[in-house]
């Protein structure tokens, strides 16, 4: 069995001459979401299934990701935290702030925020960031993962608000959330030029790739946020 370290928290594990994404159990001995515990050396990884995480499939896509062992992210979308768990094990000195619209689905959150204290849940809508405004610091990282009609706008929003100038926004575009008839790289193409031109924010796409085979139908995007003279 072999190791190989992709970015801070984040693992190529090889074993059986297949390659298994992981990241350091925060929680030793536990599982999130039934993912497999891995021993390398006495050191407890999590198997973290690229499938059932937009972030996820964006390691695997080489994205350079920005999440380092001290960030402040701000993940919207949380769900029920299957990939929150993976950017908490990264954080080892920093924190996450999961922001979910769904009180069933916050009440599983809230589970795992009971084993993992750098996770802050927060029940509120992503579209009214100035909700929790009051909880949420500036941020290194925006991890956005909202089925919405308005993605692009939900992260310039946020970015506006809670993003470190020079900070980086993670975003997945889902195409069926947006328009069901239009083609995915036509809906792609014009989530994009809104980001960069519509909400008063300026970004620069530092990567932007889909995110087949893992999630059909999504793009992936990695960008800089700079803020306009005018908006200070």
């Amino acid at each position: 069995m072999m190791i190989e370290q992709l970015s801070d928290g984040i693992f190529e594990v090889v074993m059986d001459d297949r390659k298994i994404l992981a990241t350091h159990n925060l929680y030793p001995a536990h599982s999130v979401y039934g993912e497999r515990l891995i021993d390398v050396d006495g050191v407890e990884y999590r198997q973290w299934d690229p499938h059932r995480s937009k972030l996820g499939a964006m390691v695997l896509k080489n994205f350079d990701i920005p999440i380092e062992y001290d960030s402040h992210v701000l993940y919207l979308g949380a769900a029920s935290g299957t990939t929150v768990s993976h950017v908490s094990d990264i954080l080892t000195d920093g924190l996450v702030y999961a922001v979910e619209f769904s009180p069933r689905t916050m009440r599983d959150l809230i589970k795992l925020c009971d084993q993992r204290p750098n996770i802050i849940p927060i029940l509120a809508d992503a579209n009214q960031p100035r909700s929790y405004a009051h909880i949420v610091e500036k941020v290194d990282v925006i991890f956005q993962d909202v089925a919405q009609p308005n993605q692009a706008e939900i992260a310039a929003l946020n970015c506006k608000h809670f993003l470190e100038e020079d900070g980086h926004l993670m975003l997945s575009i889902k195409s069926r959330s947006i328009d069901t008839v239009a083609s995915p790289k036509k809906v792609f193409k014009d989530e994009v030029k809104k980001l960069e031109s519509d909400f008063g924010v300026e970004f620069e796409v530092l990567q932007r790739k889909e995110l087949d085979p893992f999630h059909e139908d999504h793009l992936g995007l990695l960008a800089r946020m700079f803020v306009d003279e005018g908006e200070k």
